[in-house]
């Protein structure tokens, strides 16, 4: 493959290229392997940077080992902010109480987001911080605080980073980004999420060179003026349809099989839907929405049904339009979102962290209704555009990790095949972001020069007939291959990123 000026220029046998560019650098890979650079289709930067810098909870397995941790971690002076427990997984489901907190906390200012990041365990401090959260739906003396009580903390604690917090944080995640082989991200910011200056700071952050992309979106209703001052692609990403399946704030058809009490919480009409699409589509943007349980993805479906009547199918189709997570979506709906040229950007971890029959999607739903959740090859085979991410922090920055997640899916035939899932982390996520040319995202005459050189232990190709065999790492074979994705084997480990031609990553030490 020959580069000029950060596009591929020349892709062919060595010889010949050797010979059409004499000149050119040489770049020998002794054994490793490239690929397309890929692309996370939805990441929250600063709480993914506040989480690499801070205090982890995902290790934590019960409500002692998580006190512990918060009373090594208070410092006077400074907010507390931490992320990642999941009671679902812990030997014991208590959580501690507010008081506990209070003790180990010290008097500090303390937020501890659930997993999923639609609850928190918060320091009496925190709540302080904003008194009008204990009118609000969501309030808990004791417990986790959700909903909209949850919105209103979260904007006090992002109120208490500083600004220097903010770009080391930021900076963080965008250099883990580049290590992991990723040449873009997409920020689903907002205003329950983020917020106007931790936007703004990321974007000014990511213009400077050496590093991925960020693709932004603001979650916001009516906000085109919004979205055009801070030049985003759109209102969309985490604009909330409804919550999250851990913290049973998915909207559900049906109540929660753990806790029938509740259907989880929908916090947009179908009419809403209707003029924010049709909204967007006017002003040449991309509309979408966070949307994880039945009724808010039928709600949604229905919104964009409204949408169709007054600006038209094609209309729809030409804006690219986009729905995060949709997790629980059936066929008729699949159709109706691909005849709408609406891209579903999913996160393959998630099946892997909460997937299965002892997992947390069976706990909350029961057995029959979460084996239908995130139907990736239901969705590929109607003609919906995958994009693939992470929703970090939720899930690690780890694309092959989410790769081999998509490809041994937990409900049979739910699964797509290592180059789907790959394409869908890395042209797919490009697609989705309206980059429509057709090249970006592969290693094609023409192409911008995203790519990524990988280190893995042996690669493979399926046959026709299935059968699994071994590939050579010598540059004149044209069979295409991937690596091992079974646990048996370590995945690829990034060697250097490349994104437009320049490396913003490198750990590659060439052959003597």
């Amino acid at each position: 493959m020959a580069v000029t000026d950060g596009t591929v220029v020349w892709v062919g046998q060595d010889g010949p290229g050797r010979a059409l560019h004499p000149g050119a650098e040489v770049v020998d890979l002794d054994g490793a392997f490239v690929a397309p650079a890929f692309v996370d289709a939805h990441v929250h930067a600063t709480a993914t940077g506040l989480h690499l810098t801070g205090l982890d909870l995902t290790a934590v397995t019960d409500a002692g080992a998580l006190l512990a941790a918060v009373r090594d971690a208070a410092r006077p002076g400074e907010v507390l902010i931490a992320h990642g427990w999941d009671e679902s997984a812990w030997t014991s489901p208590r959580l501690p109480s507010r008081a506990e907190l209070d003790e180990a906390a010290g008097g500090v200012p303390v937020y501890l987001s659930r997993v999923d990041v639609h609850s928190a365990l918060v320091s009496t401090a925190l709540a302080d911080l904003a008194p009008e959260a204990r009118d609000r739906d969501g309030w808990s003396d004791q417990g986790p605080l959700t909903r909209d009580a949850h919105h209103r903390i979260r904007a006090a604690m992002r109120q208490a980073i500083t600004g220097p917090q903010r770009r080391r944080a930021q900076e963080a995640f965008l250099r883990l980004a580049a290590e992991r082989g990723i040449v873009s991200v997409h920020e689903c910011a907002g205003p329950d999420i983020s917020g106007e200056q931790d936007l703004a700071d990321l974007l000014a952050l990511a213009a400077e060179p050496g590093l991925p992309e960020v693709v932004g979106y603001w979650g916001e209703l009516g906000a085109v003026d919004t979205a055009r001052r801070f030049g985003v692609r759109g209102l969309a990403g985490d604009l909330f349809a409804d919550g999250a399946l851990g913290s049973r704030t998915a909207a559900l058809c049906e109540p929660y099989a753990d806790d029938p009490a509740t259907s989880g919480a929908r916090y947009v009409e179908a009419e809403a839907v209707a003029d924010h699409v049709i909204a967007c589509t006017e002003a040449g943007l991309q509309a979408g929405f966070h949307v994880i349980g039945d009724a808010a993805v039928t709600e949604v479906v229905r919104g964009f049904q409204l949408a169709e009547k007054v600006v038209g199918q094609r209309a729809l189709a030409a804006r690219g339009h986009r729905l995060e997570h949709l997790e629980m979506v059936n066929p008729e709906q699949a159709a109706a979102l691909a005849g709408w040229g609406v891209a579903a950007s999913m996160q393959p971890q998630f099946d892997a962290a909460w997937g299965g029959p002892g997992g947390m999607y069976a706990s909350r739903l029961g057995g029959e209704r979460a084996a239908g959740l995130n139907p990736f090859a239901a969705l590929a085979a109607a003609g919906v555009l995958l994009a693939f991410g992470s929703d970090s922090p939720v899930t690690p920055l780890d694309p092959w990790a989410s790769v081999r997640a998509a490809v041994r899916h937990r409900t049979p035939g739910s699964g797509l095949s290592a180059r789907a899932a790959f394409n869908a982390h890395t042209r797919g996520g490009h697609r989705a972001a309206g980059t429509n040319d057709g090249v970006t995202g592969s290693l094609v005459p023409g192409a911008p020069a995203h790519y990524a050189i990988w280190a893995a232990d042996e690669l493979v190709v399926e046959a026709a007939d299935s059968r699994v065999q071994r590939w050579s790492t010598d540059p004149r074979s044209r069979v295409p291959a991937l690596p091992r994705l079974d646990p048996d084997h370590g995945l690829p480990r990034c060697l250097r990123t490349v994104r437009s031609g320049e490396v913003i990553y490198d750990d590659f030490t060439r052959p003597a």
